[in-house]
């Protein structure tokens, strides 16, 4: 499907500056630029590679000035902020792509599963009995989603997504490849036999509006209650979220975290790659850990910046890592006193038998 400057220009708000009726198909890079192709020019160090791109359309900011000539194929639009409007333009692209619609018929729907409008359910998808699907939900090849759950509208499920029994899933969320939500939380209790019953785990995760799991996430569904991810919250790739966990709004967690059971995360918060977070504790809002900290207490001032492991305030981190930097010049200068005071006691002792 192609565009055309003047049409991409009124969606943008922007001005043409060039041939209104050049159209595009694809996007790119700017420095990768081909002819019916869009890019832009936000990043001052990219400037050189405009007048050379080979690209139909080049979105820049209205303050933009040429310093030489462009290629006569090359046509401008003008916006307020170039990096903003590129970015729209991507969501257009990728909301085009991905918009399907239908039924595919090697799919299995319960007949008791309740369905919306402008549905998309991909082939071997399973749906379970007493689901509810709300409109404009995307559900794409070999997904589960068992019985009794519930995703709203506007949400959509990639392939080989699994959503157990009783879960609900929100308006507007994005769940990649192979994520699990609502597996049974890590519930064993050790018994005289020296080994481990299984606590049955009968609760279920609840997801809110706007949220996006990364592939291959995991997150446990509830002993008793709910595991509860609010509203606007941003999950990486490889995240395990364990048994009623709690993660509040708009906070955004990076690949490789672990949170144990039971703990509730604030809104706001920022956690890096690789954190480990002990179960049981409460971690305050606008809160920032480094990556690969290791949480062990509750954090309970707001907006505390973490690193280390066991992680403490990241001032004291960087002023004890200098010591650890310096742990072999110091280790040595110990030595050398151990030595000066060994021959001062020789000496003293030389002194009184005197």
């Amino acid at each position: 499907m192609e565009f055309t400057a003047a049409k991409i220009a009124q969606i943008l708000e922007g001005t043409v500056e060039g041939n209104p009726e050049i159209s595009v198909n694809t996007l790119s890079k700017i420095e990768e630029g081909t002819n019916k192709s869009i890019t832009f020019l936000a990043n001052p160090q990219y400037t050189p590679y405009i007048y050379t791109t080979d690209a139909s359309i080049v979105i820049v900011n209205r303050s933009f000035v040429p310093e030489k000539p462009l290629k006569e194929t090359c046509t401008l639009i003008r916006v307020d902020d170039a990096y903003k409007a590129f970015a729209m333009l991507l969501d257009a692209y990728n909301t085009f792509k991905t918009n399907k619609t239908g039924i595919e018929p090697q799919s299995y729907i319960s007949s008791s599963a309740k369905l919306g409008q402008q549905l998309y359910v991909g082939s071997f998808a399973y749906i379970g009995e007493n689901v509810i699907i709300g409109n404009n939900v995307k559900i794409y090849p070999h997904c589960y989603i068992g019985d009794n759950v519930v995703i709203k509208d506007n949400t959509t499920v990639f392939s080989g997504v699994k959503i157990y029994h009783d879960c609900i899933i929100g308006k507007s969320c994005t769940i990649h490849a192979g994520v699990v939500i609502g597996a049974d939380g890590f519930g064993f209790a050790p018994n005289q036999e020296n080994n481990y019953i299984k606590v049955a785990q009968i609760g279920n995760v609840i997801l809110e509006d706007h949220i996006e799991i990364g592939s291959n996430t995991t997150i446990d569904r509830a002993t008793l209650g709910s595991t509860i991810i609010r509203k606007g919250v941003k999950l990486d790739n490889l995240i395990q979220i364990a048994h009623n966990v709690e993660i509040g709004e708009n906070t955004v967690i990076a690949s490789q975290t672990g949170i144990a059971g039971s703990t509730k995360i604030g809104s706001d918060c920022m956690i890096g790659g690789q954190v480990g977070i002990i179960g049981h504790i409460t971690i305050a809002n606008k809160v920032k850990i480094a990556a690969q900290s290791g949480v062990g207490s509750s954090i309970t001032k707001e907006g505390e910046i973490l690193q280390g492991s066991p992680a403490f305030t990241i001032g004291d981190f960087k002023r004890s890592y200098v010591s650890f930097r310096n742990l072999p010049e110091i280790s040595g200068k110990i030595k050398e006193l151990e030595e000066n005071i060994k021959e001062l006691k020789k000496l003293a002792k030389s002194l009184q038998d005197e």
